[in-house]
């Protein structure tokens, strides 16, 4: 199992704006594509694949299945509408996209139910998303070691996260960062801005090189083909020591996103 280590992200991208976005990454050479059932954008993802002329054999597709599709009768339906959207037969990774914790569906249900949908070929790959170490613990008794490929959190310089990093590298499971930039807040940062300028490179370009350099994969969305440039460049940025050491004190568990009855307990 591999996770490509730079895609698109589109959350919060729908109707017109997703299908620019993703047209002009698939232009520029992006190759992953990241999305979600409650994204609402699904279809138009779809769309602006079919458009690219991109064979599909090229592509990497995540989508994560929604809280209300955990229950085992549902997900798997839920799945096959998604691919209906999307064009294709299958995804490349299909993760749960919140632990959703007390919401009437049991981690064992749901975690059979996405292990199902490998085995039926309508995915190539599955994970989580959002997960604790205490949770990714049980989902990987449920289906099985090295089964995991990834588990999406939230990370960026203000967010470092290393108890959960560290445990999930033990696990040979893929950390994948979202919410790189923290909704924009790093790209202030007087640290990284020092640093992008030593490197003659963008606050945004640091930020996910850092991540890149960790072994993260990352997934940054832009509605602006330049940012969506800008972006792919960080791949050939190397930081330095210093630099890293740099950006290590910047960890503030500044996290953006735990909505109440979908996020866990952080550890």
């Amino acid at each position: 199992m591999s996770i490509p280590s730079f895609g698109l992200g589109t959350f919060r991208l729908t109707g017109q704006a997703v299908i620019n976005s993703v047209k002009a990454a698939l232009e520029l050479g992006y190759r992953v594509i990241d999305t979600a059932q409650i994204y609402d954008n699904e279809a138009e993802i779809g769309q602006a694949i079919a458009e690219s002329g991109v064979p599909r054999s090229e592509l990497f597709i995540t989508t994560k299945i929604w809280v209300a599709n955990y229950a085992a009768d549902k997900l798997i339906p839920s799945l096959r509408e998604s691919l209906h959207k999307l064009r294709t037969d299958h995804v490349d990774l299909l993760l749960i996209h919140w632990p959703a914790p007390g919401n009437g569906v049991e981690l064992p249900e749901y975690m059979a139910a996405l292990a199902e949908a490998k085995a039926l070929g309508l995915t190539r790959q599955i994970g989580v998303s959002n997960f604790n170490i205490e949770l990714t613990r049980q989902a990987i008794e449920v289906v099985g070691k090295g089964e995991i490929a990834t588990n999406q959190i939230e990370l960026s310089p203000y967010l470092q996260n290393h108890k959960l990093v560290s445990f999930l590298k033990e696990q040979g499971i893929t950390v994948t960062s979202y919410m790189t930039l923290a909704y924009g807040k790093v790209l202030k940062d007087p640290v990284l801005a020092d640093i992008g300028a030593r490197h003659k490179a963008t606050v945004a370009q640091v930020a996910l090189a850092w991540a890149l350099q960790q072994g993260y994969a990352v997934i940054p969305s832009s509605t602006k083909r330049e940012n969506l440039a800008s972006n792919l460049l960080a791949q050939s940025l190397l930081l330095d020591a210093d630099d890293m050491a740099r950006i290590a004190t910047l960890e503030r568990n500044g996290r953006e996103v735990s909505p109440d009855g979908l996020a866990p307990a952080w550890d």
